[in-house]
C-alpha cells in the first residue's frame, strides 16, 4: 500500500509539472505507468487500457485547473481561441470514449505515433516560422481542429497539447501561449471524457474502488502531488528561453511517439523473433 502511493505520488508530481510546462496534462507520463501498474496489480488484461485512459483523463480535470489558474496570472491564456475551440473538443471527447469502449485502438495507436513522430520533426527542424505561410483559421476549421483534438485525447488520455500547441504556432500565436491555451483546453477534454468513461464502465468493472472504468486510489493519489506541481510547470515555460521550449517540446513528443509505436510493434517483433529462432 505505502509503495503504491508513493508511485502515485511520484507520478503525480511529473503529471503536474508537464501540464504546467507543455499543457500536456500529464497523460503521457501517467497513461504507460498506469498500463504497467495495473497489469502488476492484477487487473484483468482487458480493462488494463481503458481504466489506465479514463483514470489519466480524471485527473487531468484537477490538475488542468490548477495549471491553468497559473497560466492565467500571467495573461497567457487567449480565452476567445479556448472558446473557438472547445466545442469541437466536446463532441470529440464524446466520440473517442465511445471508440476507446469498443474498438481496438493498435491502429489507431499506429496513425497517431508516426503523426507525433512528424510533429516533432517539423518541430526541431522547422520552428522558424519566418517564410512559412501562416494559418488563418475560419471557425469551420476550429471546429474541425477541435473535434480532432477531443477524439484523438479521449482515446489515448492525454490532455491534447501534441495536437492543440503545433496548430497553433502555426496558427502566429507564441507557444507559451499556445501552451496556456491547450491547458485550458485540457479541462473540456477531460470532464467530457472522465464522464463518458464513468457512464460506459459503471455496469461493466466490479473492481473495488473503481467507478467505472475510472480507479479512485490511483486519482486521488496522483492529484495529490500534480495540483501543487502544475504551477511549477508554468513557471518554466514562461521563464525558460522559447527556442529551448520548442526543443523540449519536441523531445517530449518524439519520446510519446516512439513509447506508442512501440505499443503497436512490440507483439509483432516478439513473435518474428520466436519464429526466426
Amino acid at each position: 500500500m505505502i509503495e503504491e502511493l508513493a508511485l502515485y505520488l511520484g507520478f503525480g508530481c511529473l503529471a503536474g509539472v508537464l501540464s504546467g510546462l507543455f499543457g500536456f496534462g500529464g497523460g503521457v507520463v501517467i497513461v504507460p505507468f498506469l498500463i504497467w501498474f495495473f497489469s502488476r496489480q492484477g487487473f484483468p488484461q482487458e480493462l488494463v487500457m481503458i481504466m489506465a485512459v479514463a483514470t489519466s483523463l480524471a485527473t487531468m480535470i484537477v490538475t488542468s485547473v490548477s495549471a491553468v489558474y497559473s497560466h492565467h496570472r500571467h495573461s497567457a491564456v487567449l480565452w476567445h481561441t479556448v472558446f473557438r475551440l472547445a466545442p469541437g473538443i466536446l463532441v470529440g471527447s464524446v466520440i473517442g470514449s465511445i471508440i476507446a469502449a469498443n474498438l481496438p485502438p493498435q491502429w489507431f495507436k499506429l496513425i497517431f505515433a508516426l503523426f507525433l513522430l512528424y510533429v516533432a520533426v517539423r518541430l526541431l527542424f522547422g520552428s522558424n516560422t519566418d517564410g512559412v505561410r501562416t494559418l488563418t483559421p475560419k471557425p469551420w476549421l476550429f471546429s474541425l481542429v477541435g473535434t480532432v483534438i477531443g477524439t484523438v485525447s479521449s482515446v489515448l488520455g492525454i490532455g491534447g497539447g501534441v495536437l492543440i500547441v503545433p496548430f497553433l504556432i502555426r496558427c502566429r500565436i507564441p507557444i507559451r501561449n499556445a501552451v496556456a491555451i491547450s491547458s485550458a483546453c485540457g479541462f473540456p477534454i477531460a470532464v467530457a471524457g472522465t464522464s463518458i468513461y464513468v457512464a460506459l464502465g459503471w455496469h461493466e468493472v466490479s473492481l473495488p474502488g473503481s467507478i467505472g472504468y475510472v480507479y479512485l486510489p490511483a486519482f486521488v493519489g496522483i492529484i495529490l502531488t500534480s495540483i501543487p506541481f502544475a504551477p511549477l510547470g508554468v513557471h518554466l515555460a514562461h521563464k525558460l528561453p522559447t527556442l529551448k521550449l520548442h526543443r523540449i517540446f519536441a523531445l517530449v513528443v518524439i519520446f510519446v511517439g516512439g513509447k506508442l509505436l512501440w505499443q503497436v510493434l512490440q507483439p509483432f517483433l516478439l513473435a518474428a523473433l520466436i519464429k526466426g529462432g
